[in-house]
């Protein structure tokens, strides 16, 4: 099952179950904000003292984990940037540094030869200074950074900084992917869904690390299940560096009544090279739609030689059997796109999952919960977590394993128009790598996780086809997943196999695996809705992981977040509507109506009329084709911005619109599910 095994050199002692890092969270601190002129506070901030007349912006109150942007808005020093144009006065903040800073209770460092400060997200580049003295640097938001402060302590009065440096000019959505190496979320530079909105900050917990057990550890959990029935086997392996070879560990195993499944004691020299338990009598987890979400409360207690218990970690995990299964009529060289999970056959539907905010650093459980039971009431089993983005909050997988949804997740890589191919040199390829580890090692055991993917819509040179695993940067991003992963699908990219799009010429050819496309809807030279049912009707997809139509949110918010403009007209004249310019259709409005009935009311029922009627026989369509088609993701699912139109079926506010009604009578309807070759 182990291909290799990891060896984690956090100078810290301490041990990680799911990359999550005990210590003491800073996020209960008092922290402020300071805001200079680039390199300006190197001459004047006082980091003992933790103040600075030079600043522009002094002492102002924040939040750990939160963006600099939501502690200005606090303050009322910018305005909401969801109102009208307001985004626009939010770019100064990008050619400022910004230092984020605390102090440090003297009884946080009784141990001070022995600390460590572990950052799980820090978006994205700049210094940590402890007591005036640079304690390291960063650069790279999609990893957690640990930094061994001991030298830098004092008995008392210890101050912390991280000094946030101005972040990359711009990394949006029209550029060169093979040109593009910083390490930062692209989505907020500006997107066909969002405007510019660049976060800068701590987008998760602060953990300070003050142990003196001489333990480096880590450890890794797999679970599987048997095929057919309730049965499976749990894998623990500790890579511990330098724990004696006395001192041992607990492993117990409760259902959620609280029934013991199984426990045993090992020592740390037999944990070291992984254990296997098999044969445990337990209940199967299912995808919503399939059955329940049975998970288990795994409890490892670590102790010394001489029985002490050092440290207990407790994780949730679920056991289930997948496995892929070729599409009915497709050829024999075709990836397979019928997802089995415990021996069931299953179509998988569900939405493109894009960041709930630009400023993502401010969210809560809530914000993940509320938005997930929607989609979980809906319907869905899946969705995709979009590679313009990031991994996201915890939050969001553990809530995934509760309520059934699998996670299709990809790396942090995507198109850029200009050029659609990823990066091939070897220093990006090394860092990249180390990118895909800690993804892979931090989300590995949730047993929502579907598949790894390579990113978004990666091409070959020239846009002729999607890129595969000859690529040198996709080639390393697989035996990473192989070598820590081994029984997870690996897809190079999505789309995926001979085709970008399913295009009309080529029905029938078996040349379409896993597609992208329409974002709209599929007119012929009519333009009528029999074009858009034949259309769907022929397409002889295996996967769709991309498809969306355009409809308008509701008009009462579109009042609410136009500010000063007008609402109407709702085309390109109108400042209010060019940052969604791709999914502006005023012009077929005017055709279809007459100038005595628009209105803006109306036009929002046109508009949402013609996405759930093209999104319902896009999905209708291909359902009903299981199992030749094995699955159809939307594109996409909620707004992180209060977009007057765009392929969101749920709105910014989280209410979904009237196309979620008719999708969700499709997704529930599983009895023509029925799997043959």
């Amino acid at each position: 099952m182990y291909r290799n095994k990891f060896l984690i050199l956090f100078l810290l002692l301490t041990i990680s179950v799911n990359n999550q890092i005990y210590g003491i969270n800073a996020g209960q601190l008092k922290w402020k904000l300071w805001g200079y002129l680039p390199n300006t506070w190197r001459m004047n901030f006082d980091f003992n003292q933790l103040s600075g007349t030079w600043a522009e912006y002094s002492a102002i109150p924040f939040t750990v984990p939160g963006s600099v942007q939501n502690a200005l808005k606090a303050q009322g020093i910018v305005p909401d940037w969801n109102i009208g144009l307001n985004f626009t006065k939010l770019e100064w903040i990008e050619n400022r540094h910004w230092i984020i800073a605390t102090s440090i209770p003297d009884d946080w460092v009784t141990e001070k030869d022995n600390c460590i400060l572990h950052c799980k997200g820090l978006d994205h580049q700049g210094i940590l200074f402890i007591n005036g003295q640079e304690a390291g640097r960063f650069n790279n938001a999609f990893i957690p950074w640990s930094f061994d402060i001991s030298p830098f302590l004092k008995e008392k009065n210890n101050t912390l900084a991280f000094v946030f440096k101005c972040p990359p000019n711009y990394l949006g959505q029209i550029g060169y992917t093979s040109q593009t190496t910083d390490w930062k979320p692209r989505f907020y530079y500006g997107w066909d869904w969002v405007p510019r909105i660049v976060q800068i900050g701590i987008w998760d917990e602060i953990l300070l690390q003050t142990k003196s057990q001489n333990i480096l550890s880590k450890v890794q959990v797999e679970t599987k299940a048997e095929k057919e029935k309730d049965e499976g086997e749990l894998s623990v392996l500790v890579e511990d560096s330098k724990s004696s070879d006395t001192s041992f560990a607990r492993i117990s195993l409760n259902d959620s009544e609280g029934e013991l499944i199984f426990k045993d004691s090992l020592s740390m020299q037999e944990i070291s090279f992984g254990k296997t338990w098999k044969n445990l009598k337990i209940k199967r987890w299912y995808p919503n739609g399939w059955g329940n979400q049975n998970l288990y409360l795994l409890k490892i207690t670590f102790y010394e030689a001489n029985g002490q218990s050092i440290l207990t970690k407790k994780q949730k995990v679920g056991f289930k059997h997948l496995e892929w299964l070729s599409n009915k009529g497709a050829p024999e060289n075709a990836d397979s796109w019928i997802c089995s999970v415990n021996n069931q056959p299953l179509f998988i539907q569900g939405v493109n999952w894009t960041p709930l905010l630009p400023n993502f650093a401010d969210l809560k459980k809530m914000d993940y919960k509320k938005i997930l039971n929607t989609y979980k009431i809906l319907g869905i089993n899946t969705i995709r977590i979009w590679g313009g983005g990031f991994a996201e909050k915890s939050w969001l997988y553990e809530l995934c394993d509760e309520l059934g949804i699998l996670i299709w997740q990809d790396f942090p890589l995507s198109s850029s128009g200009l050029d659609n191919y990823p990066p091939s040199d070897p220093e990006t390829i090394a860092e990249f790598t180390e990118i895909a580890k800690h993804y892979v090692t931090r989300l590995k055991n949730h047993v929502s996780l579907l598949l790894w993917c390579g990113g978004n819509e990666l091409y070959e040179k020239d846009d002729v086809r999607p890129v595969d695993n000859s690529h040198p940067l996709i080639a390393a991003i697989e035996k990473t997943v192989n070598n820590n992963d081994p029984d997870r699908r690996f897809l190079p990219g999505s789309p995926s196999g001979p085709s970008i799009y399913a295009s009309p010429a080529n029905f029938g050819k078996g040349v379409h695996w896993d597609t992208h496309g329409p974002w709209k809807l599929p007119f012929g030279e009519k333009k009528t809705m029999d074009e858009v049912t034949e259309f769907w009707k022929k397409n002889d997809s295996f996967f769709f992981s991309e498809v969306g139509v355009p409809g308008a949110m509701q008009a009462s918010l579109i009042g609410k977040y136009s500010g000063d403009f007008r609402p109407l007209p709702a085309s390109l004249d109108n400042p209010l509507w060019r940052t969604v310019n791709w999914w502006n259709e005023w012009n077929e409005y005017l055709v279809a109506t007459s100038e005595n009935e628009r209105s803006l009311e109306n036009y929002v029922r046109w508009s949402q009329s013609r996405q759930a009627e093209g999104l319902e026989i896009a999905v209708k369509s291909s359902k009903e084709k299981f199992p030749e088609c094995g699955g159809f993701l939307i594109w996409m699912g909620h707004d992180c911005f209060p977009c007057m139109i765009n392929t969101a079926i749920i709105d910014f506010e989280g209410n979904p619109k009237p196309v979620a009604e008719r999708l969700s009578k499709i997704w529930k309807n599983n009895d023509k599910i029925i799997y043959s070759q």
